[in-house]
């Protein structure tokens, strides 16, 4: 049986009685090139041979094996991207909070354990939120099941890529159909699904940015195949020797014998040979089309970079030295790459963990300053300053400072008060001592 007598093909009827049994498949997977078999998206099915999904399958698939599982991650600019962006969500603090002036952690608040210390029974909250943030920036969505027990979150559950659809119903509800890994369908209720999205044309389905890059995704694929086969089976001599008449045996093994032994290898890099019997080098220089090549990588490089919006630097692109610039380039990442990831994660939490009397009581939020430190100098004079030094007026008090450092709280009941610790020493609502 071929590839294409696993796809349904509608209402159309068998073109005969077949002399013996289809083999058996295997639900989830189709035969593939040379007898492998491809695994399909769960719950995948296509609508004929002109259904543009089965292009996109055959070509994953006949592509590696990878499919729609991570081929776009063989990009290493993609690589970079994605888990840059991931590895900061993930490893972020995100707290649930009172909405009091004291903005205190809301411990007691089931919701909160989730995504601040325990999920589920296997992964750690890193590897949960990187999880879903990377589904969702290759996917344009990623989801996660939420179990309850009566009232309380107790798990979250990441889902398989491509197994959960969101749709709204004509009463203006959000339902999932779900495929469970044994190919069963069931509906999710809003309640049951943590969706995570991205730019959206219709607020129900997220965008995949690979997607809407194909193109440019696959001339960085053919620039990349076409590097692979010029050092695979191009020519990489430096240079050609030419001699005015034919050499002799005893000299054509003499000038192959100093090659081989005296010139070849790193070691001998950038030596030139001592030539004999007229015999000339012409040294290669790089083409044209080689320059042109080079150049061309190194723009689908920056292609990459403006998909997902993070700075060339930090691809590891740019000829200069950062120096002082590392911090501008923090900046830059957090408030115009991260940033908006932070409210998509406060705002999708926050709608499905806490109910409507909840959502005016507490607040998810992601602690970014942890990206934002920098150097010791540099904290030092900004909580000094927090303090109230050099004549400022504080707004930190002491033990914010102290918590923010991850230093434990101090005893002193004057910790708690707005003051200036370098200059007021008595009591904070009587004025400090004087000699």
């Amino acid at each position: 049986m071929n590839v294409f007598d696993f796809f349904r093909r509608g209402t159309e009827p068998e073109a005969g009685a077949r002399a013996a049994s289809p083999p058996r498949v295997e639900p989830g997977l189709a035969p593939g090139p040379r007898g492998a078999r491809a695994e399909l998206p769960a719950g995948q099915m296509f609508s004929g041979l002109d259904d543009p999904a089965l292009y996109e399958f055959m070509r994953g698939n006949l592509d590696g094996g990878l499919g729609n599982k991570a081929q776009s991650l063989r990009n290493m600019a993609v690589l970079r991207c994605v888990t840059l962006i991931s590895g900061s969500i993930g490893m972020l603090p995100f707290n649930l909070m009172k909405n009091t002036p004291d903005k205190a952690l809301a411990t007691d608040h089931p919701a909160y354990r989730l995504l601040k210390l325990k999920p589920n029974d296997w992964q750690t909250p890193l590897e949960f939120k990187s999880l879903l943030q990377l589904h969702t920036l290759l996917d344009g969505q990623g989801f996660a099941r939420v179990i309850w027990s009566g009232n309380r979150p107790i798990r979250l559950i990441p889902l398989e890529r491509n197994s959960c659809k969101p749709r709204l119903t004509d009463g203006w509800q959000m339902v999932y159909d779900y495929t469970r890994p044994d190919g069963g369908q069931i509906t999710l209720s809003a309640k049951e699904v943590f969706h995570l999205r991205d730019l959206s044309l219709d607020g129900i389905n997220g965008l995949s940015r690979v997607k809407l890059a194909r193109e440019a995704l696959d001339l960085a694929s053919q620039a990349e195949r076409a590097a692979s086969r010029t050092f695979r089976t191009g020519v990489m001599a430096g240079g050609a020797i030419e001699v005015p008449n034919e050499l002799s045996d005893e000299a054509y093994g003499r000038m192959k014998s100093s090659l081989d032994q005296g010139y070849a290898g790193a070691e001998n890099a950038g030596k030139w040979m001592v030539l004999e019997e007229g015999a000339k080098a012409n040294k290669w220089a790089v083409t044209a089309a080689d320059a042109q090549h080079v150049e061309n990588r190194g723009h689908q490089i920056e292609e990459v970079a403006r998909m997902y919006g993070v700075p060339r630097p930090l691809l590891m692109m740019d000829d200069t030295s950062w120096g002082s610039g590392i911090e501008a380039l923090t900046i830059f990442f957090v408030q115009y790459t991260l940033a908006q990831w932070f409210t998509a994660w406060e705002q999708a939490a926050a709608r499905v963990l806490l109910d409507e009397r909840e959502l005016e009581l507490y607040q998810y939020k992601f602690n970014e300053k942890a990206l934002m430190r920098g150097t010791s100098k540099d904290q030092a004079d900004f909580f000094a300053k927090a303090l109230g030094a050099g004549g400022q007026k504080p707004w930190m008090k002491q033990n914010e400072v102290r918590d923010s450092l991850d230093l434990p709280r101090s005893d002193d009941p004057q910790a708690d008060d707005l003051r200036n610790p370098l200059t007021q020493k008595g009591p904070s609502n009587e004025p400090a001592p004087t000699a």
